[in-house]
C-alpha cells in the first residue's frame, strides 16, 4: 500500500488542547493552503476561502467569543467564559474553511458548498501529510452572524470549519469505524 493511502486510512483527529507547537512554518502552510485548494470545483469558482488564524490572532478572536458568550450568557461563569478564550489558541494554528457558495447560472450550490468541504478535508490531509495532526471543528461561533462578521465573513457567506493544525502530544486510539458492508453498494 502506498503512503498517501495508508496515511487516508489512519489519520486521526486530534483534539485541539493535544496539539502543540511548533505548528507549519508560513511555506508549510503555504503548500498546504495550495494542496487544500486543488479540489474539484465545477466552473472554477473557487467557491471557498481561508482564514489563517495564528499568534496574537488566536487569543484576539478567542476575546471577541467570550465577550459575545458573555453578552448571551449573563450568568456565564469565570471558568466557562476562559473556556471561550481558549477556543482557538490551543492549536498553534487554525484556518477557517469559508464557503462562498451561492447562486450560479449553470454551477449549483450544492456543488460549491462540496467544493468548500473537499477543500477542508484536503487541507487535513496535506497538513497530516506534512507531519502535523488535526481537528476540523465547527462550534457555536461558526453558525453566530457577531462572530462570523468578526472574522470577516461576508453576509452571503458561510464557516465550513475550523481546521486545527499543530504536533501531536499523544495520537488518541482509533474510533470505530463504519463497516464496509454496511455503507458500500454494489450493483
Amino acid at each position: 500500500m502506498n503512503a498517501t493511502l495508508d496515511l487516508l486510512r489512519t489519520r486521526r483527529s486530534v483534539p485541539p488542547p493535544r496539539l502543540e507547537a511548533p505548528g507549519p512554518s508560513r511555506e508549510e502552510l503555504d503548500a498546504i493552503l495550495a494542496a487544500a485548494s486543488r479540489v474539484p470545483d465545477h466552473g472554477k469558482l473557487a467557491p471557498w476561502r481561508f482564514i489563517v488564524i495564528e499568534g496574537e490572532a488566536r487569543h484576539r478572536v478567542g476575546e471577541t467569543l467570550a465577550a459575545i458568550h458573555a453578552a448571551d450568557n449573563p450568568n456565564a461563569d469565570a471558568g466557562r467564559l476562559e473556556q471561550e478564550r481558549k477556543r482557538l489558541a490551543h492549536a498553534p494554528v487554525v484556518v477557517g474553511v469559508v464557503s462562498r457558495a451561492g447562486p450560479h447560472v449553470k454551477i449549483p450550490e450544492w456543488e460549491q458548498v462540496l467544493s468548500a468541504g473537499a477543500a477542508a478535508m484536503n487541507l487535513i490531509v496535506a497538513a497530516n501529510a506534512a507531519g502535523f495532526a488535526t481537528s476540523w471543528l465547527t462550534e457555536w461561533f461558526a453558525y453566530d452572524r457577531r462572530a462570523l462578521d468578526a472574522l470577516g465573513l461576508a453576509p452571503s457567506e458561510r464557516m465550513a470549519g475550523f481546521i486545527h493544525i499543530g504536533r501531536p502530544a499523544e495520537i488518541p486510539s482509533d474510533r470505530p469505524r463504519p463497516d464496509l458492508a454496511e455503507i458500500v453498494t454494489r450493483l
